[in-house]
């Protein structure tokens, strides 16, 4: 199977501490490693949200980019979407 890139956005919550974005950090970047091809991590730090969500005003923003099958990113966004902490994420398809 040819591999597909990806780049996936995601922002955690800062409610509950430094070490819970530690962990969350961790835990995609090594879901990648094992399911693909990480390339570049950036780690944007804390920032101010456009507007609030879930009553929070500040979220921690990373932006991965990997190369994987196509199957992958349907179980990446299952995994996110069950996992505490993570506020927003986005995973979008780069061309060739």
């Amino acid at each position: 199977m040819a591999l597909k890139n990806y780049e996936i956005v995601l922002v955690f919550s800062l409610s509950n501490g430094e070490e819970a974005v530690e962990l969350l950090k961790e835990k995609f970047t090594e879901l990648i490693e094992k399911n693909g091809t990480l390339g570049e991590v950036e780690l944007w730090g804390k920032r101010r949200l456009a507007y609030p969500i879930n009553y929070e005003n500040e979220g921690y923003y990373m932006v991965i980019n990997f190369s994987c099958d196509e199957k992958f990113p349907a179980e990446l966004d299952r995994v996110i979407n069950i996992t505490d902490g993570v506020l927003r994420s986005l995973i979008v398809s780069k061309g060739e």
